[in-house]
């Protein structure tokens, strides 16, 4: 394995099992450290809330269903976080792509953690 093999995580390297997949096929993964809470996800995705206390997003849902989809991929493109590339990550839990945002265009995971 080379040095940047290593680097490469893939969402399933990123919080617990969560519910069955065939229940919740979909995962988000939050970048909370890069969150400067616009609250652009907050506005198109009821998953999506402000923290009144923190003044920074948060899912109500880190784990969710086909009906759930298209309004977390939305909040995932509005999101202005890390230049327009945004926090919020949408990834399918039976292929470990990311959907959302996908800046690389490949499907791999793009977190700055």
């Amino acid at each position: 394995m080379s040095d940047l093999d290593a680097e490469v995580q893939t969402a399933s390297d990123v919080g617990g099992d969560g519910p069955p997949v065939e229940e919740k096929p979909y995962k988000i993964i939050f970048e909370a450290n890069a969150c400067f809470g616009a609250g652009k996800c907050a506005e198109v995705a009821d998953n999506w809330e402000m923290d009144i206390a923190s003044g920074m997003a948060k899912p109500t849902s880190y784990y969710i269903g086909e009906d759930e989809l298209a309004e977390n991929i939305r909040a995932a493109e509005v999101c202005p976080a890390k230049k327009d590339v945004g926090c919020i990550h949408v990834v399918d839990r039976r292929t470990d792509e990311e959907l959302s945002p996908d800046p690389h265009g490949d499907g791999t995971l793009s977190v700055d953690w």
